[in-house]
């Protein structure tokens, strides 16, 4: 198979009560990654979206994205797979561009959430979960991840303290990136006094209902090798992979095992010829702190039950061993869900291509991407390399 490359990135600020519709969102995105990567005439567009058929009343969102950017008549289809829609999207371009079938493809991720009432998008949510067992019972995904991180700390022996560095590392880096939707840094003082939103689950814990678009531009190696030999930076994707498990909780071998990461891990690690310990970067889904520590473990990179030492040792701020959320991640930045994987890979070749700015991470080389559907019934993961 060809190798891969993203050429060009785009991206909207993640914001709340975006005046733009679902079509405009998208598009924008869509144009500006087109016009970064000074290339003309792509032949595909994947979109990765979750929430339009509910809460907007509009599929077929890429042939809509498409017309809306001037796109009209290519190839264009929707992906969905809940909160790990635009990784999905990704995994679908990636494989167009190893097939052969496309040199040039546009991959975009869109949500619009924050129009509709909070009700009926945290129920359009709870669609991701198995909803004859989970979300027709009232179970959100709220009350899903506070019982793994109330799971987790009686299993453990733990207090919600060891999650707070993560969503101060998140809000953090935010801070410093203009496309975030938070611009406020916290304390562990702010984190501990904040209220309880659910079991253990404290405001901090939780990333927020918004609105964004992130869009990048995938070739094939041949225009990759032009576009560098004319200064454009190029991000190498040395791997693209998937894995799955159960929708719902009650379902799995072990609660506390996240075995789609585990599975998408791997095999990704097996594509790049890589090991954990080879990764500068790591985009985890921190859609909850939870999932951050057991993603953390379930990717390899810490034991099992010992994913919060790396929090409250700083291995995982932008100057620790393994930096994570380094632009504010889906707490910080925000989690638009079907946006929110692309938004990785936008992140990921500005760390690798050195324009990342205040939050630049000092010479990587390798940069993990995550993005995860529901609970972590299906995982995405890239691996980016760095092209000198």
């Amino acid at each position: 198979m060809r190798n891969v490359f993203i050429a060009g990135i785009g991206q909207t600020p993640v914001s709340k009560q975006s005046t733009d519709e679902v079509r405009e969102l998208g598009a924008a995105a869509v144009r500006s990654a087109i016009q970064n990567s000074r290339l003309d005439g792509p032949t595909a567009l994947y979109v990765g979206n979750m929430l339009s058929g509910i809460l907007s009343e509009q599929q077929q969102i890429g042939a809509l994205i498409a017309q809306s950017a001037g796109l009209g008549g290519i190839e264009a289809a929707t992906i969905e797979a809940a909160c790990g829609s635009g990784g999905a999207a990704a995994r679908f371009g990636v494989m167009a561009i190893q097939s052969g079938a496309h040199d040039v493809v546009v991959v975009c991720g869109m949500e619009r959430m924050t129009h509709a009432a909070k009700e009926r998008t945290t129920r359009a949510l709870a669609t991701a979960s198995d909803w004859e067992k989970e979300g027709s019972h009232g179970a959100t995904f709220v009350s899903l991840n506070g019982r793994l991180m109330q799971a987790y700390m009686d299993t453990y022996k733990v207090g919600n303290s060891v999650f707070a560095p993560f969503a101060i590392n998140a809000h953090r880096n935010a801070n410093r990136n203009p496309n975030a939707l938070f611009h406020k840094e916290i304390s562990e003082t702010v984190y501990n006094e904040s209220r309880t939103i659910e079991g253990p689950l404290k405001l901090f814990d939780i990333s927020p209902i918004c609105d964004g678009s992130a869009a990048v531009v995938l070739v094939s190696e041949e225009i990759a090798k032009r576009l560098a030999s004319e200064g454009q930076p190029v991000v190498k994707i040395r791997a693209s992979a998937v894995g799955t498990d159960s929708l719902g909780l009650d379902d799995r071998e072990r609660l506390l095992r996240l075995a789609g990461v585990e599975r998408s891990a791997k095999r990704a690690y097996e594509q790049a010829k890589l090991k954990p310990e080879d990764i500068d970067i790591f985009e985890c889904h921190d859609a909850y702190t939870v999932m951050s520590v057991l993603s953390l473990e379930a990717a390899g990179f810490a034991a099992e039950g010992r994913g919060w030492t790396l929090g409250i040792e700083g291995d995982i701020r932008t100057e620790g061993k393994l930096p994570i959320t380094t632009m504010g991640g889906l707490k910080g930045r925000g989690h638009p869900v079907g946006a929110t994987g692309v938004y990785q890979l936008v992140e990921t070749f500005q760390q690798l291509t050195g324009g990342a700015g205040p939050n630049q991470v000092k010479d990587p080389t390798f940069a993990m991407t995550q993005n995860i559907g529901g609970t972590g019934a299906t995982v995405i993961s890239h691996i980016l390399e760095r092209v000198s």
